[in-house]
């Protein structure tokens, strides 16, 4: 069931709004799409690698002499190769482990070989001599002015990266609004709570993996599944000190998911590794299942504190978070995920005075990065759980507490300071409560409702180009750098070309992104590309389109002021039977043997005082939306049963109104997975459930019916209005599940994820008289 409420008045669109088959749809559902497995290379090498069994520990030696001896090994490569260290905010990590390895499966050596058969019986062959350091596997103890020091040299970093020196904290954002100890002063009540989110991973279909060929001359091609090519381009050039004309980055046609996860450089580093060493033939590295689980990226482990003051009317008055972010070895997208959960820790709500502190640390374990919500899912857990904790002690409705609070058009952004554009999000709760019959539909004995919501800043300033071309029968490619990784860009970016220029969506066509033909985007990430991109497409098909009209102009004699173009065809305006097709028109000047480039660039118009030379704290659109959730609980074995999910977010103007309803689903299920099922089991740094038989996963059986509601807050500067949506619909599923099991039989779980065992426990102290 598909819900849609549009705040804006009505705009008639042949296209956007519409909701076409998807252009990956047919090649995916009969098995012809092409993944990065699937590519064939003349002569490829295949590389494996050989990882630490340590958590932390010095290296002392490296015996490769046997491995090298085996017929069919190429090459065998250890960090001492490849002196360079890489990263996207932080240059801290190397390609391969140099004098000390900092969790368990870090890359130690790789092998290149015949076959990915005689690359692992190399590695069996290779000797490391290992001596063990303490290690720290916990963010908070990490943070203890005596803990062991993880890195012990500073790094270069972006400017807005905050490291404290010889500590553990790889970064500390901070924001300061108002006189937050005056605020508990004047507040009745005070709310101090901690909350706590585990360990899960992005579980994509396809693995990491790429292939690299470098010639002599240092000149790359990359073949990956990265989200975002021109990114893992800079990064590259970057850390090997090399012209960008020298690093050329491929996508394949399809990737199998990402989720955040297929950012930075994980396969692509081992692989470049090999390629630096071994020149002019194609090597390819694939990541294993388990490897996936153990060497790739997971959602930051987190600590919050929570600390709120509010009179007894229910107005906040402070707020005071104090969160701690594990982000494992290295840094990765720890400093940008850290920047944008503090960003949005006080929650989406109107706060007077609010002190906000988030520290990324250094800790032995696995690297943490982007995963779908960039810390939303972390921070929301805790404001809209404690959201709920107050409504409760002080008797209020928890939909009306939020409501009372929540941002609106006009209104100051607590953090940021800026002033608020299309804030959708009362409408989501509005909404939600309407679908849910909130407050009238009669609940059976231990059922509940819960209520939660979100917002979350998409990524700013960053730029998005593209390159509309008018063939010379009138069909269009669309250069766009944007990745197609199951999310429907593809066919978003064609409809959004195909309403601008006037053409039919069956003849517009968007190619595979390639850094030495598609111009500039900077990722494929945040929930930025039906916006930003989507500007892009939509200006470089303006400009086209006004070249068209210009050449018509000329055939037809006439203004081309007073020309349109309607499905392909230049007509006169209100005299349809003066026209030609796109075509005709260039067989008439340009002897059908021309084209037509149109070009747009689009990044966010800032206040100078907010530019950044890396994430702004200014953001040009925010993400927003509400979840309910209804539950059944079992007082007998702690089992709780979801009845159903309804899910509101805010997309603008929805360009694909059921592609925007699938990532709702799609979202909710994730929320699902990290609120009651997912996490991981550690011993001494080592993961024990690296498996899809052992790591915990909803199946499609698990899943309650889940209610899209598409609300449509349309942005003065998105493509059409749109602005984005698929990132975090994940997002406010956690607290809404807390609050309903707590609406149903009044336990308050606070430490993800929602077990069993946990709600067990949490019945027999409340049995005990203890809530």
């Amino acid at each position: 069931m598909l819900n849609s409420t549009n705040i804006n008045k009505e705009k008639d669109y042949e296209i956007v709004g519409s909701s076409p088959l998807r252009s990956d749809a047919w090649e995916k559902v009969k098995g012809r799409s092409i993944y990065l497995e699937d590519m064939k290379f003349l002569g490829l090498l295949y590389g494996k690698v050989l990882r630490s069994s340590y958590a932390h520990a010095k290296i002392i030696h490296i015996d490769t002499s046997e491995a090298a001896k085996l017929p069919g090994v190429k090459g065998i490569v250890t960090g001492a190769d490849l002196p360079f260290l890489h990263g996207e905010s932080c240059l801290d990590e190397p390609y391969l482990a140099k004098g000390k390895v900092r969790y368990v499966g870090e890359a130690v050596v790789v092998v290149a070989a015949i076959d990915e058969v005689t690359a692992e019986k190399a590695l069996a062959l290779i000797k490391v001599e290992y001596e063990e350091l303490p290690s720290l596997f916990d963010a908070e103890k990490a943070a203890m002015p005596d803990a062991i020091l993880i890195h012990e040299e500073a790094y270069e970093h972006k400017k807005l990266v905050k490291p404290v020196p010889k500590t553990n904290i790889c970064n500390h954002v901070n924001f300061d609004i108002g006189d937050v100890e005056r605020g508990f002063k004047e507040s009745d009540y005070i709310f101090e709570d901690t909350f706590t989110t585990q360990t899960v991973q992005h579980c994509t279909i396809e693995p990491h993996g790429s292939v690299c060929q470098i010639n002599d001359d240092d000149n790359f091609v990359l073949w990956t599944n990265n989200d975002s090519p021109y990114r893992a381009r800079i990064e590259i050039a970057n850390s090997l000190h090399l012209p960008l004309t020298k690093v050329r980055v491929i996508s394949a046609p399809y990737t199998g998911g990402n989720f955040g996860g297929k950012g930075g450089l994980r396969a692509e580093a081992i692989v470049i590794a090999l390629a630096w060493k071994i020149r002019n033939v194609p090597i390819m590295v694939m990541y294993t299942r388990e490897e996936e689980f153990c060497s790739a990226l997971v959602r930051h482990p987190s600590v919050t504190k929570m600390k709120t003051g509010v009179k007894k009317d229910g107005t906040i008055m402070a707020r005071q978070v104090t969160t701690y972010l594990a982000t494992g070895a290295y840094a990765e997208k720890g400093p940008s995920v850290s920047l944008f959960g503090g960003m949005s820790a006080a929650g989406p709500y109107k706060i007077p005075n609010v002190k906000i502190d988030v520290y990324l640390m250094y800790t032995n374990t696995l690297l943490a990065g982007a995963m779908r919500g960039y810390s939303g899912p972390q921070l929301s857990w805790a404001y809209e759980s404690q959201m709920d904790i107050i409504a409760a002690k002080l008797g209020i409705d928890p939909l009306e507490i939020r409501l009372r609070h929540a941002y609106e058009d006009g209104d100051t952004h607590t953090a940021t300071r800026q002033i608020l554009h299309a804030e959708g999000l009362k409408k989501c709760l509005q909404e939600v409560a309407k679908s849910m019959a909130w407050g009238e539909k009669p609940l059976g004995k231990d059922q509940g409702r819960g209520i939660a919501c979100m917002e979350r800043a998409v990524k700013t300033p960053f730029g998005s180009a593209a390159f509309v071309k008018v063939n010379e029968d009138g069909t269009v490619d669309v250069l766009s750098s944007t990745t197609e990784v199951g999310q429907g860009s593809e066919t978003i970016l064609r409809q959004i070309v195909a309403e601008e220029l006037g053409v039919s969506l069956e003849s517009v066509r968007k190619h595979t992104p390639d850094t030495a033909f598609t111009p500039y985007d900077a990722s494929t990430t945040s929930s930025r590309s039906t916006f930003h991109m989507g500007n892009a497409v939509k200006m470089a098909a303006s400009d086209a389109r006004q070249q068209v009209l210009q050449l018509g102009a000329k055939v037809l004699g006439v203004d081309p002021l007073n020309l349109e173009i309607t499905r392909g065809i230049v007509a006169l305006k209100g005299k349809p039977e003066v026209a030609l097709p796109i075509s005709t028109i260039f067989g008439k000047t340009c002897s059908a043997s021309g084209t037509i480039l149109g070009r747009g660039y689009y990044i966010p118009e800032m206040p100078d005082d907010k530019r950044e030379d890396f994430y702004s704290a200014y953001c040009v659109f925010w993400l927003l939306g509400a979840n309910g959730v209804e539950v059944e609980v079992d007082r007998k074995t702690g089992q709780v049963k979801i009845l159903k999910i309804y899910a509101a977010h805010d997309s603008g103007k929805a360009i694909h109104p059921e592609n925007v309803a699938d990532q709702i689903v799609g979202g909710v299920s994730m929320g699902v997975g990290f609120a009651a099922y997912e996490d991981y089991a550690f011993k001494g740094g080592h993961v024990l459930n690296p498996s899809f038989l052992y790591y915990k996963l909803p199946s499609a059986l698990d899943m309650p019916e889940v209610v899209p509601i598409v609300v449509e807050q349309e942005h003065r500067e998105g493509p059409f209005g749109a602005k984005g949506v698929g990132e975090t619909t994940n997002v406010p599923v956690p607290p809404a599940l807390a609050n309903a099991i707590y609406d149903a039989v009044g336990i308050r779980i606070k430490s993800l994820p929602i077990t069993p065992d946990k709600v067990l426990a949490a019945l027999k102290l409340q049995d005990g008289g203890d809530k």
